[in-house]
Formats: C-alpha cells, sequence, structure tokens
C-alpha cells in the first residue's frame, strides 16, 4: 500500500482466500483492504492517537438515506450526546480532491448538518469549518485537536 501523509499505526492485515483485509477498530471487525480502506484506517489512528478523538464517538460507514437514495459516510464523529458533529469523506491516494469530492460530502451534510466537513485522500487532508449562521464556511489550516472543537 501506499505510503501516506498521516502517521504509521501497528496496523493488522491479514490474508484470506487470495485476497488482503484490515481490521478496523471501530467496527471491530477485518474489512477488505482498499486503497481508500487504507486512507480510513490511517485517517482514524491519526484522529484517535495524535488528535485525542474518543474512539467511542467515532463511526465507519455512516447510513444515510435521502429519499430513495442511500448514502454512506466514510466516517462520523459524534457528541456525547450522539449528534452528528463532523463528516470525514476519504478517497484512495490517486483521486485527486476535486469540487466533486466536495459536492459528495455537502450532500451528506445536507442530511447531518454537522460543524466539521473533512476530506483526505491519506497524502492531502482539507478541513472545513461550517457557520450556518451567515451560511458559509472556512478553511481551517490544520485539523483541531478534539479539544478544540
Amino acid at each position: 500500500m501506499d505510503t501516506l501523509n498521516l502517521p504509521s499505526y501497528a496496523s493488522k492485515v491479514k490474508q484470506e482466500g487470495g485476497r488482503l483485509f484490515i481490521y478496523d477498530s471501530l467496527r471491530k471487525k477485518f474489512v477488505a483492504l482498499t486503497p481508500e480502506e487504507w486512507v480510513r484506517q490511517h485517517f482514524v489512528h491519526y484522529l484517535t492517537d495524535h488528535l485525542g478523538y474518543p474512539p467511542a464517538l467515532l463511526a465507519n460507514e455512516v447510513e444515510l438515506q435521502l429519499g430513495t437514495k442511500k448514502l454512506r459516510c466514510d466516517s462520523v464523529l459524534y457528541t456525547q450526546e450522539l449528534t452528528p458533529r463532523m463528516i470525514m469523506e476519504y478517497k484512495a491516494p490517486n483521486i485527486a480532491l476535486t469540487q466533486r469530492v466536495f459536492d459528495q460530502i455537502s450532500d451528506y451534510n445536507l442530511l447531518l448538518k454537522v460543524d466539521y466537513l473533512i476530506v483526505s485522500n491519506g497524502l492531502r487532508h482539507i478541513c472545513c469549518k461550517m457557520d450556518y449562521e451567515h451560511n458559509n464556511y472556512s478553511f481551517l489550516e490544520e485539523i483541531p485537536k478534539y479539544e478544540f472543537i
């Protein structure tokens, strides 16, 4: 797998039936190891191990419904009251973070109305803070530590 612009961690990888799997500590199971999953697992460990995000408030593969359309957020951070607070969208390292990626995470946010949106391809990470009062958002220079959100 690609080297990412994220701290490494002691990932648990196994091979089964000719396919690779990586352990997802949030879902508590092994999942297919794809380039996007590689980014997700590293990013989640970055949030929990380096920025102080509580694992108990994070969830991967959160399903949403918009009319008849089913959507799936890559990761969501919740408040202590279990209200969505942050959405994360991951792409494989070879996928550019384009307007289309932001449109995708914006669709999710139409339903969740979170305070922060993050997109990452493992090499580049972009974090936005939403300002609903002024119908605006601002890009942050870095992903905030949990204690500052």
